[in-house]
């Protein structure tokens, strides 16, 4: 069995600054991958690791997620599992593929006797969780086409221990299952590019179709872009379109119509047609002409925040990256560089820009590295790379510190539950940093991996637990519940964020003005009323005038991420 390091460097590259063998790094690694079963345990068990610490303690992040979950929460209320609602307002951005597993995970979670299962943000969370260590397992499987297994472990451990990956494994969002489904198409792909000599499986086919399908029915044309436009440039390379016959693409395209036509036409039927006027005409097309939701950056953006996301690998990938023109004629790289810079190019052009649009990119970039890796061409005698290498102790030292600061001036008392971790993690990544000034990229891998997940044990688990300013919406909600009323109705003024709606249900009033809110807590019954300090003058002089005198049970500060701001907020109750 070829063992990582071993040199499989194309005819002409020269073997220099080969990567050091025989270590403890290297026997690990060997042995950890010498059956595929040991090698998929390891990594379902270090995802596990990575992912789980913060995963149910961590509140609703607004916007997108809560949104996503109050709209698989409002099918259950509703039993309508066609069209997706946000309260009263039609969601018509994605397609159901979300929502269907997240009202299923919840709907399994009630069954089994689970209390207030569709008020608790984890359940929504369980198909993102999988779908991320689903990306780490089928990464493995991937990379088994362009390496050796010790290799292939190495790449699904460095998409476990990116952060971007860690975020989207804890968030109700689309994001981790379409990776998921990108990556089984990528290796299928790569398979069908790279061995074309070879006859391939009709699961890996059909693994290929059922991948595409599930990828339109969580996120719409993402997923084909992606493997179309790969599938375009390797064509163009090849200069024949042949090659694709191996997909049976006419029995492939029938099987996806089999399994996203019906929602699709349900869709049409329940809405006339407006859900295709919202998610193509309005939502697709304004990412496309602007900044939608004040989310525009500059191109290059993808590529300087891929430092950050794709820690602790990206400084290697950086490393490798240079290499791709050299050896651009080798069939790998070439798949690599399909998959990758089309879809890169395109989501840097288009105005609207977050982190996760590119993370379906992320486990080719991780396979390309770990193939450079071994055919020894990462390391400290590449230009610039032992400074550069001083990012894998940079970020957890970041941390350590900014979350240190943060903590003191919101909470008035730095997370020290956190500390000790972050700081271990640090000495972890200075030590993969001398390692590698060494030359001994195995081990800095190995260490890196180590130091990611003792941040994420320590920044998820320990830290983030302790920073309460930022729980707002889950403080607001237990006043609600502490007063007591079996059956009170609610509104907020002031602080309107979806996790809100989500933590204190679909009636949720949202009232425009301090008047407003006075208003409503004129109504029978026992009502309550959020009040934030902007509001909070004319929400009193207004009752005053009526002649009410709330109780005014609270007060709730705390930080609004979105709106970068301190907020108060007043907790008041009539009728009780």
């Amino acid at each position: 069995m070829a063992l990582i390091g071993e040199s499989t460097a194309p005819a002409g590259v020269r073997k220099k600054g080969a990567v050091q063998g025989g270590d403890w790094a290297q026997r690990l690694v060997a042995a950890l991958s010498a059956s595929h079963a040991r090698a998929l345990v390891v990594l379902f068990l270090l995802s596990c690791a990575v992912f789980a610490p913060g995963f149910a303690s961590l509140q609703p992040m607004d916007r997108d997620e809560p949104r996503f979950a109050q709209a698989s929460k409002q099918m259950l209320e509703t039993g309508d599992f066609v069209d997706i609602r946000f309260q009263d307002e039609a969601r018509h951005k994605k397609p159901v593929g979300i929502y269907w597993l997240q009202s299923a995970v919840v709907a399994g979670a009630e069954a089994l006797g689970v209390d207030n299962a569709r008020a608790t943000i984890a359940y929504y969370r369980i198909p993102s969780f999988l779908g991320a260590v689903a990306t780490v397992l089928v990464t493995y499987w991937a990379a088994l086409a362009f390496v050796s297994p010790g290799g292939a472990l190495l790449a699904g451990a460095f998409m476990a221990a990116s952060i971007l990956l860690g975020v989207e494994a804890r968030l109700a969002k689309t994001d981790a299952v379409l990776t998921a489904t990108t990556v089984v198409m990528f290796g299928s792909l790569a398979r069908l590019y790279l061995w074309r000599d070879r006859i391939i499986p009709a699961g890996t086919i059909a693994a290929f179709w059922a991948a595409f399908a599930l990828s339109i029915l969580v996120k719409g044309p993402i997923g084909p872009m992606v493997v179309g436009l790969a599938a375009a440039a390797l064509s163009v390379r090849a200069r024949a379109v042949g090659w694709l016959k191996g997909l049976r693409p006419g029995w492939g395209l029938l099987l996806t119509a089999l399994i996203v036509a019906p929602w699709f036409i349900a869709i049409a039927m329940k809405t006339g047609g407006a859900f295709f006027d919202e998610s193509v005409g309005k939502d697709m097309l304004a990412k496309v002409g602007s900044g939608q939701e004040k989310h525009w950056a500059p191109p290059g953006f993808y590529l300087l925040a891929f430092f950050g996301t794709f820690w602790p690998a990206a400084v290697l990938t950086a490393i490798a990256l240079p290499l791709a023109w050299r050896w651009r004629a080798e069939p790998w790289v070439a798949v690599c560089l399909a998959w990758v810079l089309p879809s890169w190019i395109i989501f840097e052009a288009v105005p609207t820009k977050l982190p996760h649009y590119v993370l379906p990119l992320y486990p080719a970039l991780a396979i390309f590295t770990v193939k450079v890796m071994e055919l020894g061409e990462v390391g400290p005698h590449r230009p610039a790379a032992v400074p550069a290498a001083l990012l894998i102790p940079f970020i957890p030292l970041g941390l350590l510190i900014g979350l240190g600061i943060a903590g003191h001036q919101l909470d008035g008392v730095p997370p020290y539950a956190g500390m000790p971790g972050m700081l271990v993690a640090t000495l972890v990544a200075v030590w993969a940093w001398l390692a590698f000034r060494r030359g001994a990229v195995i081990k800095t891998a190995v260490l890196a991996i180590a130091a990611s997940l003792v941040l994420s044990a320590s920044v998820w688990g320990l830290t983030q637990p302790l920073l309460r300013a930022l729980k707002l919406s889950p403080r607001l909600a237990e006043a609600v519940t502490s007063i007591g009323c079996p059956s009170p109705q609610v509104v907020t003024v002031g602080y309107r964020e979806p996790s809100l709606v989500f933590l204190v249900g679909t009636d949720l009033a949202m009232a425009s003005d301090g008047q407003a809110a006075a208003a409503f807590l004129d109504g029978p019954g026992c009502r309550i009323a959020l009040v934030e300090a902007r509001a909070e003058q004319e929400f009193l002089a207004s009752l005053g005038e009526m002649g009410k005198t709330p109780r005014l049970v609270t007060r709730v500060p705390g930080f609004n991420i979105n709106g970068g701001r301190k907020l108060d907020v007043g907790v008041y109750v009539t009728g009780e």
